[in-house]
């Protein structure tokens, strides 16, 4: 008798439970049509500064914790390449719980092999490395902050990461002169989703440190959605179909920082890379140059 009143006993609080989950959930939606705040003009205010807090920029698909980036074959197991052993375990890599629909990237098999090329040769190859501006998505869930700046008449997005920039286009600006690191980006409203059209990128461009890329014909469709004052919902779909079966898409929330006097801060790495892309030319390391 005891166990049967206690089975229902549980069966009454998870029914509880799972209805304030529901009423919960069902009132997060209506506050987010109508508590999100808003400009002047009536639409969803983004400025602010924000960020991802996920593993994403690892790999946009889901992967187990690894040793380091960079691996070399071992007598059980890969093992940390020589230029990275002495990090020990802040070279390693926690893992990636995933953020692509439907779980894979679909690659055509040809794209596929270069993505497995790039992951093993990701120590001389991924852009993020030599302090190239990463592109769109990956700027966006790259592990610093950025900033929006908007307006009734301008869209402007500042990152942190080597002083990247985009300004959104709120008119239709036609085809893009030339390919550039982050594109050109085209932005107009879906009721209260801001959506963005962004083409002309640079093909060498990465998604993520596992390799992931595209080629010049890719599009990405970004949508922001503003959950809550704090919480940004976004989404890219992205269409390359010299690489990708289909098109395909990734998903994340984005938080505001909310720090008192928190400043977007700079993160200029051209410096800091200066020895790894030019440090050969100096005068001693000739041999190194020219093989002697």
């Amino acid at each position: 008798m005891r166990a049967k009143e206690w089975r229902l006993g549980l069966l009454g609080a998870v029914a509880a439970v799972t209805l304030a989950a529901c009423t919960s959930t069902g009132m997060q939606s209506q506050a987010s049509a109508t508590d999100i705040p808003r400009t002047p003009g009536g639409k969803p205010d983004f400025n602010g500064i924000w960020q991802v807090l996920s593993t994403a920029n690892n790999n946009l698909e889901s992967a187990p914790a690894k040793a380091a980036f960079a691996l070399v074959p071992g007598d059980f197991v890969p093992v940390p390449a020589p230029e990275v052993v002495a990090l020990g375990a802040v070279g390693a890599v926690p893992a990636s719980f995933g953020v692509v629909e439907g779980g894979s990237i679909p690659y055509k098999p040809a794209a596929l092999a270069q993505r497995d090329s790039n992951r093993e040769n990701w120590l001389s190859s991924d852009p993020e490395i030599k302090c190239y501006m990463p592109g769109v998505p990956r700027a966006t869930y790259i592990p610093h902050p950025f900033q929006i700046f908007q307006s009734d008449k301008a869209f402007f997005i500042a990152y942190s990461f080597a002083g990247a920039v985009r300004n959104v286009y709120l008119e239709d600006p036609g085809e893009p002169p030339l390919d550039a690191w982050m594109g050109q980006s085209y932005g107009y409203w879906d009721g209260d989703t801001f959506v963005v059209e962004v083409t002309g990128l640079d093909d060498r461009t990465w998604f993520d440190r596992a390799g992931n890329y595209h080629t010049y014909k890719l599009k990405v469709t970004e949508r922001y959605t503003l959950l809550s004052e704090n919480v940004i919902q976004y989404e890219a779909t992205m269409e390359d179909p010299d690489i990708f079966e289909r098109p395909w898409t990734i998903r994340m929330p984005i938080y505001r920082r909310l720090e008192e006097g928190f400043e977007l801060p700079q993160f200029k790495c051209v410096e800091f890379v200066e020895e790894l892309m030019y440090g050969r030319y100096r005068k001693g390391r000739e041999s190194e140059l020219f093989g002697e």
